[in-house]
């Protein structure tokens, strides 16, 4: 019997040029893409409409009948929406680069994280939006363009919810479908409960409180809501945010009055998730409540759910009530904390590829 030659498989691909008339490729780069949620291109009419045409006909969004929904979204939704959705994201606009904070804040931790990797000279970092610009798509074909061979996604969704981090990366493989060499993809799981990302949190809280003069008697995780239905059929998002606000309360020492969970953002008739933010914020002006603070640990970047809903209606809300004292808390963003959580992540699931 022969013996058989084994080669090793880096060997083995540096063996010889490729064939005459091979197209030209590139080869051996590890991809590292950063997902959003997304983004208008500007405030205006036309702008908003295309980018809230794109994420309310995703249907893991708007679980309605197609036949129900999309009557009520081209008959009532993109008529009257864009203009109010355009009005309150001019009050928080980066003027300076014409763009959403969340965009502003993504790229700057797609830069940071680029910095943070050096020393991994194979990788390529990236960000790209689930809806609107930079695409899924066009970052997937530019990575590939680079030679990424391997790509590893990151939605950047604390907690898992099919509405987010299930439709990042059906965008993803969506865009895959369309190539003819596809890269390989690891998806970095949800991180509700990693010490690093409650340690993150518990710092941001601690440093933000420790500049004001006052104390808050009551700390809110203001969570982004999801419609009850979502939950009751299996979506695990309410656990995972009860998870963390248990997890940031323990490493805080506070007990359950000082630090609750509440969620935002509802939209329709339908009932979401409970108890909701607005109420809640009324209620405690009401109940004689004078100081509280609101942080949102289910947002990885500040936008226009915490600085416009929250930063600015929710403190209205509380004023209104009888409150005197509001802060909101930033969202980690692309601090050293911030920063801390996306790089741990994106190491441990580029593990065995570099």
């Amino acid at each position: 019997m022969t013996p058989t030659t084994v080669v090793d498989p880096k060997v083995a691909k540096a063996l010889g040029p490729l064939p005459a008339g091979h197209p030209p490729v590139k080869t051996g780069k590890v991809g590292v893409m950063l997902i959003n949620l997304g983004t208008p291109d500007g405030t205006d009419f036309k702008p908003m409409w295309r980018y809230l045409r794109e994420f309310l006909s995703d249907p893991r969004v708007i679980e309605l009948n197609r036949a129900i929904w999309y009557p009520i979204l081209y008959g009532l939704v993109l008529t009257s929406r864009p203009k109010k959705s355009g009005a309150n994201y001019a009050r928080i606009w980066n003027q300076e680069k014409n763009e959403s904070p969340l965009r502003t804040y993504t790229r700057a931790q797609s830069e940071k994280l680029a910095d943070a990797l050096r020393d991994l000279p194979n990788v390529v970092v990236d960000w790209a939006m689930r809806y609107g610009n930079p695409s899924t798509a066009s970052v997937a074909e530019r990575l590939v363009a680079q030679g990424c061979e391997r790509i590893v996604s990151f939605p950047l969704y604390p907690q898992y919810s099919a509405t987010t981090t299930a439709t990042a990366n059906d965008q993803l493989f969506r865009a895959l479908m369309k190539m003819r060499a596809a890269p390989a993809i690891r998806s970095v799981p949800p991180y509700y409960d990693e010490p690093v990302y409650i340690e993150a949190l518990a710092r941001s809280i601690e440093q933000n409180i420790a500049t004001l003069d006052f104390e808050p008697e009551v700390v809110i995780a203001s969570y982004h809501g999801i419609p009850r239905p979502y939950f009751e059929k299996g979506d695990p998002y309410h656990c995972h945010c009860l998870k963390t606000t248990r997890l940031l309360r323990d490493r805080l020492g506070w007990d359950e009055k000082k630090l609750i969970t509440t969620f935002q953002s509802r939209f329709g008739a339908q009932e979401w998730l409970q108890p909701y933010t607005d109420k809640t914020v009324e209620k405690l002006g009401k109940d004689g409540v004078k100081s509280i603070a609101i942080v949102n640990p289910g947002f990885s970047v500040d936008c226009i759910e915490t600085l416009d809903e929250i930063g600015r209606e929710a403190a209205e809300t509380f004023h209104h009530a009888g409150g005197k004292n509001f802060v909101h808390i930033p969202c980690l963003n692309d601090s050293a904390e911030g920063m801390a959580v996306i790089e741990t992540m994106v190491r441990r699931e580029l593990s065995g590829w570099v």
